[in-house]
């Protein structure tokens, strides 16, 4: 019987370092080499919290201790961000690419819960994704006109930074857990 090779370890540089801002809010997960980058050329600093594995990377000048966490010591911190504009694209991805009313993943087109012809604008919360079946049964009526209920309700996107701090967050918990 011969003896299995070990299986091959992910290369270092692939490895996950959250970053924080300056105000230390968690903005993003990237890989050691763009920490790297950061860290050589002073735009952010190793934070050295409890439980937190880090890793030493060696050149021929230079030895680094990097930390599973940084945090940017340059840069605007409040980064401005505007609202997607409501667009087709934007929307079936908001909605997971699924019918709002049914469930259903094909044959997907846009749906105004409040129909334009009644006062309805083309909002974010007023757009929703409809299979062609529940766009044509709801037609140009209010919900409570057709007995049809939504999946959830509609809403604008989150700021991409928000959304990794509540992912991070809830990561974290279960891993105290």
């Amino acid at each position: 019987m011969q003896a299995q090779p070990p299986s091959p370890q992910p290369h270092i540089l692939q490895k996950q370092v959250v970053v924080f801002s300056k105000n230390y809010l968690p903005l993003a997960r990237i890989n050691l080499k763009r920490a790297v980058v950061l860290l050589v050329t002073g735009q952010a600093e190793s934070l050295e919290l409890s439980n937190t594995q880090q890793w030493e990377i060696r050149s021929p000048n230079i030895v680094l201790q990097i930390s599973e966490h940084i945090r940017l010591t340059t840069g605007n911190p409040e980064r401005h961000w505007k609202v997607p504009a409501v667009s087709r694209r934007e929307v079936f991805r908001r909605d997971r690419y699924t019918c709002q009313y049914c469930g259903a993943t094909k044959h997907l087109t846009l749906d105004h819960v409040i129909p334009r012809s009644k006062g309805g604008t083309h909002t974010w919360d007023n757009v929703v994704t409809a299979c062609e079946k529940c766009n044509s049964t709801k037609s140009d009526r209010l919900l409570h006109e057709t007995g049809m209920t939504l999946k959830s309700k509609p809403k604008a996107p989150m700021h991409p930074a928000v959304a990794f701090v509540e992912q991070f967050w809830k990561e974290q918990h279960l891993a105290d857990s």
